[in-house]
């Protein structure tokens, strides 16, 4: 792209608060921030309301920037300043001044914002532009801020999102959970652990830190709307290299489904790795949850008792998620194989996880599952996460 080497911005804005260590952000174009093209001074103030909403501070001209190579001394001002029209993260076109952008070089990110927009001719001036997104305010106010607060926090590629279920009571589920976060933190990997299960005595407790400081699902059941991925990131308490999101001991609280998806979402919106525990009741929350996962991994004891069980589970979460996958755990003396297991349920299979002997003594005792490198439950963890992370989302090989 024409002047790509000028796009480096040297400031970094620093957001944070609360008392918490601000955070850089805007290490990349012009430093997370958009740019506003707009002479219009009502549209003006509704887009600075909303980078305000999104913790963005926007760069504001009335005409095209000018760009390398065109000589300006003006121009070439901008662009180490990183608001060149190509340097910018996000360019907000107000509709008042498409026609002074047009001939502008291509690029993504373009957006033509307008309170007015029932012109037929608007979508002319945005394909002039080159626009992706037609915007018409207020009715695309929340669209806009997700979009800004993207930039602002420089989301890339999501977070590879896995949840675990159980097929059956007692079948392991959380255990895999948990051992599957360990084993991503352990190799590197910017992890997220969430407790979706507001009944099986919280994730924290299984990894030791039921008294670490920290947020729990009940701060988050008010949530509305998007949560910002840093704050959420840094309010969680840290456990092992990973954050969890898990239940507290006080009465239980229900978290409604917008909440679910708002939370879920800023998981996952900074990368890395997001293993979340299921319950086995798919109620209207769990489903919001199930909805944004790549990959559910159901765990089925290798009896025919658990297998009827999970037969039942596996109908309800397959009417929601895009790929459910069935985890043999350990073989019961005359019981069924992990190949037959998968068939009776018509759920294809992820793997087998042996029994690991002493496994249950050392979790008493302090250690998370999947901490023994050599143990069977962190070989399986370890296999799968090289098969996940190595292909495309979802299609682990």
């Amino acid at each position: 792209m024409a002047g790509s080497k000028s796009c480096e911005a040297p400031e970094r804005v620093l957001v944070g608060g609360g008392g918490r260590p601000a955070r850089a952000v805007g290490a990349g174009a012009a430093g997370g921030r958009p740019l506003i093209i707009t002479e219009d001074p009502l549209l003006l103030d509704d887009l600075l309301r909303l980078c305000a909403a999104a913790g963005a501070e926007p760069h504001v001209r009335h005409s095209m920037p000018e760009q390398s190579g065109t000589g300006g001394a003006g121009g070439a001002e901008e662009v180490r300043g990183g608001v060149g029209w190509e340097c910018a993260p996000l360019v907000l076109v107000g509709d008042d001044a498409a026609r002074r952008v047009r001939g502008a070089p291509r690029r993504d990110g373009v957006f033509l914002v307008g309170r007015e927009l029932d012109d037929p001719l608007v979508w002319q001036r945005a394909v002039e532009i080159g626009a992706e997104e037609v915007l018409r305010l207020p009715d695309a106010e929340s669209r806009l801020v997700d979009r800004i607060a993207d930039v602002v926090e420089g989301a890339g590629k999501p977070a590879l999102a896995v949840g675990v279920i159980g097929g059956s009571g007692g079948a392991g589920a959380s255990t895999l959970a948990c051992a599957l976060a360990i084993r991503a933190a352990r190799a590197g990997e910017r992890t997220i652990l969430i407790d979706g299960d507001p009944l099986g005595g919280g994730m924290d407790v299984l990894l030791g830190g039921e008294g670490a400081e920290g947020l729990r699902w009940p701060d988050f059941a008010g949530s509305r709307g998007r949560v910002g991925a840093g704050a959420l990131e840094e309010s969680l308490p840290e456990l092992h290299a990973l954050r969890v999101l898990s239940w507290d001991r006080g009465e239980r609280v229900v978290v409604p489904p917008a909440a679910m998806r708002s939370v879920l979402a800023a998981a996952r919106r900074r990368g890395g790795v997001v293993v979340v525990d299921l319950p086995r009741r798919v109620d209207e929350a769990v489903a919001e949850v199930l909805a944004q996962l790549d990959l559910v991994l159901m765990v089925v004891p290798g009896e025919l008792r658990s297998v009827a069980a999970a037969g039942r589970v596996a109908a309800g979460v397959r009417m929601v998620a895009r790929d459910v996958r069935v985890v043999v755990r350990g073989r019961c003396p005359g019981g069924l194989d992990a190949e037959t297991v998968a068939g009776l349920l018509g759920v294809p299979l992820a793997g087998e996880v042996p029994v690991e002997l002493g496994l249950p003594g050392r979790v008493a005792e302090g250690e998370p599952p999947g901490a023994q490198r050599r143990g069977a439950l962190a070989r399986f963890c370890d296999g799968f996460w090289q098969r996940a992370l190595g292909a495309a989302p979802g299609v682990p090989a």
